[in-house]
């Protein structure tokens, strides 16, 4: 392990984390001795995340799969998409749950905003050379329109979002994904963010950060985000909407 890597993992907002199971209503228990640590992700270790990505998010991301971002098999690849998941990483804001065998198991990929950024998101939506995936920006942006967050906080000047949290398949209902919400959380308000923002897309995501304590700012219903009088998007069930998340941190 890097060195530099090192202090950081083991100073008190990245210690590791047990797997624990409460499954069928049994106590909390160990899973056997394996364990995993919560650390920064930097530019070089940007191809093993969209390894992970690849297997998992991509794949099962409710709009993704609504659009066939993919293609018909999920098998193509989405260039813009990989440049997009990875475009914040040189912050120094993003973590990833690695496993004792050095597995990337989850990955939170997390960024900033300052006001005045839309015109930017919005320029980036528009001239997408995927069309498909210019959909997704294009939500991003009306999203975030639609909060309005430094509105809502005009005593914020900036602010920490999770763009993308990923938990591998196998190892989902163990904890993974709310270690790395809380240490994103954590990180967020050591490096001085007076706010933490999530948007999901996802009714999965959009419980699991409720539990956490973040309040719902907004929400986009996919039925009334239409373009020519149809919903751009139509997500199998649970996924009705889409919710803005934010929780102002004491710094």
């Amino acid at each position: 392990m890097d060195m530099k890597f090192e202090r950081v993992v083991n100073s008190e907002p990245f210690q590791s984390h047990r797997w624990r199971s409460t499954l069928n209503g049994l106590p909390t228990v160990a899973m056997s001795d394996r364990e995993y640590d919560i650390v920064p992700i930097t530019p070089k270790d940007s191809e093993k995340v969209l390894e992970h990505l690849r297997k998992f998010f991509f794949l099962e991301e409710p709009l993704n799969i609504n659009i066939k971002l993919l293609g018909e098999n999920g098998d193509e690849r989405c260039p813009e998409l990989e440049s997009y998941c990875v475009g914040t990483i040189p912050e120094g804001l993003s973590l990833m749950a690695v496993s004792r065998t050095g597995k990337v198991i989850g990955v939170s990929l997390n960024g900033s905003h300052e006001p005045g950024h839309l015109d930017e998101m919005q320029s980036n939506a528009d001239n997408c050379p995927n069309l498909r995936f210019r959909k997704i920006l294009q939500l991003l942006v009306a999203v975030e329109r639609g909060s309005d967050v430094f509105t809502k906080f005009p005593d914020v000047d900036k602010l920490v979002e999770v763009r993308i949290i990923s938990v591998d398949s196998a190892l989902r209902g163990r904890g993974i994904a709310k270690a790395l919400l809380e240490k994103s959380r954590e990180l967020a308000k050591q490096k001085g963010y007076p706010l933490f923002r999530v948007d999901c897309t996802s009714n999965f995501s959009a419980r699991a950060v409720a539990r956490l304590g973040l309040e719902c700012v907004y929400e986009l219903r996919y039925e009334d985000y239409c373009k020519n009088g149809q919903p751009v998007f139509q997500p199998a069930l649970p996924h009705t909407e889409v919710k803005s998340y934010v929780q102002r941190l004491q710094v």
